[in-house]
């Protein structure tokens, strides 16, 4: 399929605004680049698409609300700016759209409400339904509680799933099975080195797949998004996760007047990621949506298996058991190198998988579970997602 008709047919669009390009230099709104952000997703709903707007912009606005000199380092403070800045940036977003004719709700979300599955498929139906009502879901991450709990699983080294509005915009891509994901920054795409460095930078406009050369582009020492969280790495990291759950992704400057409508007039206009085949909703779940803690560590046959797409993970592939977890818990598996190519949801706990690591499938008979049965595998292969290798 052609970008121009790829673009045309995508029905439901997620659309994730950058604080680089909401804000000013100097702080504050900038109110005409915003209002062409309004009357363009305006005219996506009333030409029939289902939109998703996730926004940044309200630790910015409460810094400039507060009469801060600059964004705060100190998390107090920032999550003190995100209080005051929220019910300001949405108080503009409900008086814009509702000049346009377009109703809102606010929809704030922290990890949990991606990892704990109940919840989750809870947050998945309000959004459904906000959808069906024709009404716009203004998502953006609740940094008021939120950021102090994942700043102290990083700095556990654990593998946390969000934290920023890119990986936030992939995630809500993912799971509400949008055909399209577009993050609008201040870099006008994907370029072959960093376009502030010199000329010789050029665009990328289309990657069809991603390979390391690609995912490498995005370990610039620039940051491209200096005013957010996000730099163009984690536009990258958010564009392979849409496209492994089988969603387009362009990534493209939010500050080319008319951006929006460019891109669904046909323009080539920043960089085209090509959807991939997508996985299913629970192996979507179960490969993005969750903070890891812990992994199981396998040999090179087991890897072999497990990649054939028929196998379960059984006690002989395991050759480690890095951190600790509870049965029910998704974990990553690494092979011997350290490289991380699917998750699952483990049927044992971490002390249950080190007494069997290494041994035959029989040493699982003398670990009962707590409703009297045995499982024949430490994943069965129905809860393994094969991350992109």
């Amino acid at each position: 399929m052609d970008r121009e008709s790829l673009i045309k047919d995508a029905s439901r669009i997620v659309i994730k605004l950058g604080t680089a390009v909401l804000m000013k230099d100097e702080g504050g709104i900038a109110l005409s680049r915003f209002y062409s952000f309004v009357e363009s997703i305006a005219e996506l709903m009333k030409a029939g698409k289902e939109v998703l707007l996730v926004t940044s912009g309200a630790v910015g606005l409460g810094v400039r609300t507060l009469n801060l000199p600059g964004k705060p380092k100190d998390l107090p403070l920032k999550q003190a700016c995100a209080a005051v800045g929220q019910g300001r940036l949405m108080s503009l977003y409900n008086d814009a759209f509702e000049k346009a004719d377009v109703v809102a709700a606010q929809v704030l979300l922290t990890e949990e409400d991606f990892s704990n599955r109940k919840r989750y498929l809870n947050l998945r139906s309000t959004i459904s339904e906000l959808l069906s009502l024709k009404v716009l879901p203004i998502i953006n991450e609740n940094d008021t509680v939120s950021t102090a709990e994942l700043e102290l699983l990083k700095e556990e080294g654990v593998k946390v799933n969000f934290g920023d509005n890119d990986k936030l915009s992939a995630l809500v891509a993912s799971k509400m099975d949008a055909d399209l994901l577009i993050i609008l920054t201040d870099v006008e795409g994907l370029y072959t080195a960093d376009p502030r460095l010199g000329p010789a930078a050029e665009l990328i406009s289309l990657v069809e797949t991603f390979t390391p050369e690609i995912e490498q582009l995005g370990q610039s020492k620039v940051d491209a998004s200096k005013p957010g969280r996000g730099g163009i790495n984690t536009k990258i990291a958010a564009a392979k996760v849409a496209t492994q759950s089988g969603c387009a992704a362009i990534i493209a400057g939010g500050k080319v007047e008319g951006v929006i409508r460019r891109i669904f007039s046909g323009k080539e206009v920043g960089t085209l990621f090509l959807p991939g085949k997508g996985l299913s909703g629970k192996q979507r779940w179960i490969a993005f949506a969750t903070t890891v803690k812990a992994a199981l560590v396998v040999n090179s046959g087991a890897r072999t298996a497990l990649l054939g797409g028929k196998a379960s993970l059984l006690p002989a592939g395991v050759v480690a058991v890095k951190g600790n977890f509870d049965r029910g818990d998704v974990v990553s598996i690494e092979d011997e190198g350290g490289r991380e190519f699917a998750r699952g949801i483990v049927n044992y706990a971490s002390d249950e998988t080190r007494q069997v690591s290494g041994q035959s499938s029989d040493a699982l008979e003398n670990l009962v579970s707590p409703l009297g049965r045995n499982y024949d595998a430490l994943i069965t292969r129905d809860n393994i997602a094969f991350l992109e290798v």
